[in-house]
């Protein structure tokens, strides 16, 4: 059973906007201190792009600060990404992550997290 199942991936047109979603498994939900969203473009390392911790409260990469906000529905162990003002250089694959032991901040390596969803693919065209 995946713990951790991501959705909400499209083909947009700059400035559109997309809801990414994530659901956990209750037993991920409940023991992850830390989830965040993270996508990886094609050559490129794979890099946070929000951050939220058990309390709710939410940190930003600088690249989507403004445009994208992360948040959580406890109740149905689902985490949430809506980005606004989609660019070009926003398409890649975005991924949700969990994981505890680590200060819940976007600059923490993905190297960290313990458990993976399997990812949707966003593409902004110009």
């Amino acid at each position: 059973q995946a713990q951790l199942v991501e959705s909400g991936g499209d083909s947009v047109q700059s400035g559109g906007s997309l809801r990414l979603s994530c659901v956990a498994s209750k037993s991920t939900y409940e023991r992850s201190v830390c989830m965040a969203w993270f996508r990886q473009a094609p050559g490129k390392e794979r890099e946070a792009v929000a951050t939220i911790d058990s309390d709710g409260r939410p940190v930003y990469a600088m690249s989507v600060k403004g445009r994208f906000s992360i948040s959580r529905d406890d109740a149905k162990v689902t985490m949430y990404l809506q980005m606004n003002s989609l660019k070009p250089e926003d398409s890649a694959m975005y991924y949700c992550a969990a994981g505890s032991g680590f200060v819940c901040l976007p600059s923490v390596s993905f190297r960290g997290y313990s458990t993976w969803g399997q990812g949707t693919q966003v593409t902004v065209s110009s």
